[in-house]
């Protein structure tokens, strides 16, 4: 940036929810690191079942974690003050600065708590603006949601605390995307209206020409351009935010599929349990050559399947009932009793233990787990957040734990090692194996190790690839995302809102909503 001005900055909203905020999010921070920019994501308040412990201990949204990395610096609690981690439609749990600090109801959070909470997210974004060159916010939902406007602090609430200028984004795949830059704009108070520099399309397919009469239009209505068309991409498989939106019915999830490097394929079975978080931990899974993925919800698609991944839930007891409820719970005792592989991580490792006491998270008290590992797991009000390393199969693993069940294993065989092979985290037992650590199939040896024990339980002629490197294929979705914005937005027009602050002297619409 010109001068080396410190504290620059730009809010990324949106018309909705996935309107696609994070991905633009992250393609300007590659973009700008790229350019030699030191810059920072941030996210005031997240709402999300996906998260991530970062070094020093602090639990962020996994979607901010995955902008660090595309900005190329290093997550920090800062970067995502507020994450509220639902546990039914009603109420979430409250995590500041990294930290749990208790449940609340929707209506007792908006109703006061977020207000003060603005402080606190104004004072983060301080500090990173005093120490990086540029910010890049987003936001979470509409700015439109005028019934929650009063409390906001993750749209126009801050960028209006920072002056900083906003670009909204609009998803035009679902169609009705001028309509939607309209009245998002329209529906603002003049004070918000005057901090929207103007708009972003995501997700066009066609020739951009045909566009154009409707984005002068819009100008002419709003006084507002348009920062860019950034077209449809497959494949991205970037973080996703909310675990709650994976569609069922056999979903693929989305990846760079490749032919397998042996005469198989291998199928694997993700468990769309209620509340799923981390469901990214299978994305290693998916981006081996030749590893179907897909998420499901009936005991008849476990048939096909080499591997069954129960994963992690923010409800293990829910999930639980639901796995009872759907014969899923069943289609997996008799996986286990054949020996076919069953994986479960976090409270999917919670499921698979012989009983659950449960005073925290469900207060459901004494439970009977499904008793495929003879581990007995007790919820504490700590939550445990860290940052392991260790090995297994013979190959080192890292990953990350975000639980508030604590495991004592009565038997089996430790999944994890340390480094003296001593048992460390986890119980395998035959063809089952659960451990609490998310991220842990990201190793790439251990993955591949795993792979191959899958493959010779299934019977399956599958070798996983040895060349497949996870981290590398996230660089490569991460540039991927940088190209698009440095290729397809106007990006001279987002370094002067970047460095200039908030637009000056744009036309109101007619006043909305205070």
């Amino acid at each position: 940036m010109s001068g080396g001005k410190l504290g620059g900055g730009l809010l990324v909203a949106g018309t909705t929810s996935d309107a696609g905020k994070s991905v633009v999010t992250a393609g300007i921070c590659r973009w700008l690191a790229r350019q030699g920019v030191k810059v920072a994501p941030f996210k005031a308040q997240n709402m999300s079942l996906n998260s991530f412990v970062t070094r020093e201990g602090a639990e962020i949204g996994r979607a901010q974690a995955m902008q660090a990395q595309a900005a190329r610096v290093e997550p920090t609690a800062l970067m995502n003050p507020v994450l509220l981690k639902p546990g039914s439609d009603r109420s979430s749990q409250v995590v500041l600065l990294g930290k749990p600090v208790g449940e609340m109801s929707a209506r007792g959070y908006h109703g006061g708590r977020q207000e003060q909470l603005l402080g606190v997210v104004t004072d983060c974004l301080e500090q990173l603006r005093g120490t990086y060159d540029a910010v890049i916010c987003e936001g979470a939902g509409s700015p439109a949601e005028i019934n929650l406007r009063r409390t906001d602090i993750v749209n126009m609430g801050i960028a209006r605390a920072a002056r900083f200028p906003v670009v909204v984004v609009g998803d035009i795949d679902r169609g009705g995307v001028f309509a939607s830059f309209f009245g998002t704009t329209a529906l603002l108070s003049p004070e918000d209206q005057s901090l929207i520099a103007g708009y972003m399309v995501n997700k066009f397919r066609g020739d951009v020409s045909l566009l154009e009469p409707g984005m002068e239009m819009l100008r002419s209505l709003t006084g507002r351009g348009t920062y860019g068309v950034l077209p449809f991409q497959h494949g991205l498989g970037i973080d996703e935010e909310d675990g709650l939106r994976v569609s069922l019915r056999g979903a693929v999830r989305e990846s760079v599929v490749a032919p397998p490097v042996g005469e198989d394929v291998l199928r694997v079975a993700v468990c769309a349990v209620p509340l799923m978080s981390n469901f990214t931990d299978v994305d290693a899974l998916a981006a081996e050559p030749g590893v179907v993925v897909r998420f499901v919800d009936r005991a008849e698609e476990l048939v096909d399947a080499d591997l069954v991944v129960v994963p992690g839930t923010r409800g293990t007891v829910k999930a639980l009932e639901w796995l009872r409820e759907r014969g899923l719970a069943d289609a997996l005792l008799r996986r286990a009793a054949e020996g076919r592989p069953v994986l479960g991580i976090c409270g999917g490792f919670q499921v698979l233990g012989e009983h659950i006491e449960d005073e925290v998270e469900s207060r459901a008290g004494s439970v009977h787990g499904l008793g495929l590992l003879p581990v007995r797991i007790r919820f504490e009000r700590e939550k445990t957040l860290a940052r392991p390393s260790g090995t297994a199969l013979g190959e080192e693993v890292d990953g990350y734990e975000i639980h508030h069940g604590v495991a004592e294993v009565l038997g089996g065989e430790a999944f994890i090692s340390d480094d003296d092979g001593r048992s460390l985290e986890g119980c395998r037992v035959g063809s089952v194996w659960g451990t609490h650590w998310h991220g842990s199939l990201e190793s790439d040896g251990f993955r591949r190790a795993f792979l191959r024990e899958v493959a010779s339980a299934s019977g399956r002629r599958f070798v996983p690839s040895p060349d497949t490197s996870f981290s590398s294929l996230r660089e490569e979705q991460l540039d991927l995302l940088g190209d698009l914005i440095a290729e397809h937005a106007d990006t001279d027009g987002l370094l002067r809102l970047i460095e200039g602050g908030a637009p000056a002297g744009l036309p109101f619409l007619p006043p909305g909503a205070p």
